[in-house]
């Protein structure tokens, strides 16, 4: 557990992690973005519904005008980033409990 800790820690001490955080505090206060994301989020359940194209056409629009705003696509690039440093400790914990319930089968 003190091994985990310590890469959540060293995760969670990233310029990308800090970079998320401060960026989604200010993303809070932006109404432009919180408009967008809410616009966003009633058109997929709507496309989901109805798989309408001209939904989609829209959808599609409102998503390429919300990365277009630098704060959000400095945003995403970073979250892609924790998410794949996540993603990596994830993949490397789940290959070592298979070796290792793999090793006692035999």
């Amino acid at each position: 557990m003190e091994k985990l800790d310590e890469v959540v820690k060293v995760i969670k001490d990233s310029k990308e992690y800090k970079t998320c955080i401060d960026l989604k505090k200010q993303m809070e206060s932006n109404e432009d973005i919180n408009l967008l994301v809410k616009k966003i989020k009633i058109l997929q359940k709507k496309y989901i519904r109805t798989n309408d194209k001209d939904i989609k056409l829209e959808l599609d629009n409102l998503e390429k005008e919300l990365n277009e705003i630098p704060i959000y696509h400095i945003y995403m690039e970073n979250l892609e980033k924790v998410n794949d440093m996540i993603n990596y400790v994830k993949d490397e914990l789940n290959s070592y409990f298979d070796l290792l319930l793999n090793e006692k089968k035999y």
